[in-house]
């Protein structure tokens, strides 16, 4: 399908990768680190962690040569679903939570919770879904109808 959430979700979309990004993102880095925080099989986990290397979302770095082991870490391209992920996350803090947020965010410069806001590249506005249109970009082809309104 000729849609980007779709090609996004063919990465991510599946119940272990985000939750394997997430605790990438949250400084987890080896394999029994993973298995242990997830309670995920041995096989699913090697599975999920080859197919996000090859995916180029995260990359392998030996730290012990007999028997090999290595530490994963997240790639520029890995890093890249920062936004993703704390946009779940914090869809799920307001909708899913309902004793409350179980991780804040502080932001290191000046100490404060934070959450992602959303502004226009051009002017800086704060957006919100209304405030949005949708048309076709360079790689239209076929892709879906963008709706009338």
């Amino acid at each position: 399908m000729n849609c980007s959430i779709a090609q996004a979700l063919e990465v991510i979309g599946e119940w272990w990768t985000p939750l394997i990004v997430r605790d990438l993102m949250l400084g987890v880095s080896r394999f029994d680190d993973f298995q242990s925080r997830l309670g995920i099989s041995r096989n699913v986990l090697t599975e999920r962690l080859g197919r996000l290397e090859s995916l180029g979302i995260v990359e392998r770095a030996p730290y012990q040569e007999k028997p090999p082991r290595y530490d994963y870490r997240l790639t520029e391209k890995g890093r890249d679903l920062w936004v993703v992920m704390t946009a779940m996350r914090e869809w799920g803090d307001r909708w899913a939570a309902p004793d409350g947020a179980p991780i804040v965010t502080l932001h290191r410069v000046c100490g404060h919770e934070t959450t992602i806001v959303p502004t226009c590249s051009h002017c800086g506005e704060v957006l919100d879904a209304r405030d949005l249109k949708a048309t076709h970009g360079p790689a239209r082809g076929d892709a879906l109808p963008v709706p009338r309104h």
